[in-house]
C-alpha cells in the first residue's frame, strides 16, 4: 500500500500548480490598522518617476533599513518596490520592533497630494498583516 499522495486527474495537477502559497494564505490574511502618518523625505527622492501613477487606496510595502541616521527607520516603497520616502522618526520605534520581531508591516495611501515638483505630500495608514 502506498501512502504518498497522487493526482491522476491532469487539469486538476495543472490547476494546483497555479496556485501560490500568498494566494493559499489570502482567505486568512486580516489587516490591522496601527496607526495614521505621513511619508518623510519624499523631496530627497532624486527618481520623481516612483510618484508616478501612485492613487490613494494603493498599497506600499514597508522594509527595515540599516541607516547611519536612524537605527529604526523604515522604507516605504511603491507597489514596484521603488523607494519613496520613510515612515517619521516620530512613528518608527513601535513598528521597528514589530518587524525586527518578524512581523510583516504595510501601508496603504489615503491621500495623495503633489505640492510642487520637489515636495509630494503623502498620507498613509499602517497596517499589521495578520495571518
Amino acid at each position: 500500500m502506498s501512502f504518498e499522495l497522487s493526482v491522476k486527474d491532469e487539469q486538476l495537477k495543472l490547476l494546483a500548480s497555479d496556485i501560490s502559497t500568498n494566494d493559499l494564505l489570502q482567505p486568512f490574511i486580516k489587516e490591522i490598522f496601527l496607526l495614521e502618518t505621513f511619508v518623510a523625505g519624499t523631496s530627497y527622492i532624486n527618481d520623481r518617476s516612483v510618484f508616478n501613477g501612485l492613487k490613494p487606496g494603493d498599497v506600499l510595502p514597508l522594509k527595515r533599513e540599516n541607516n547611519k541616521f536612524d537605527e529604526k527607520a523604515i522604507l516605504v516603497l511603491s507597489p514596484t518596490k521603488k523607494k519613496i520616502g520613510y515612515i517619521p522618526e516620530r512613528d518608527n520605534p513601535i513598528l521597528s520592533r514589530l518587524m525586527d520581531a518578524g512581523k510583516k508591516l504595510n501601508a496603504r495611501i489615503t491621500k495623495y497630494c503633489p505640492i510642487d515638483d520637489s515636495f509630494i505630500k503623502i498620507r498613509i495608514n499602517v497596517f499589521l498583516i495578520d495571518y
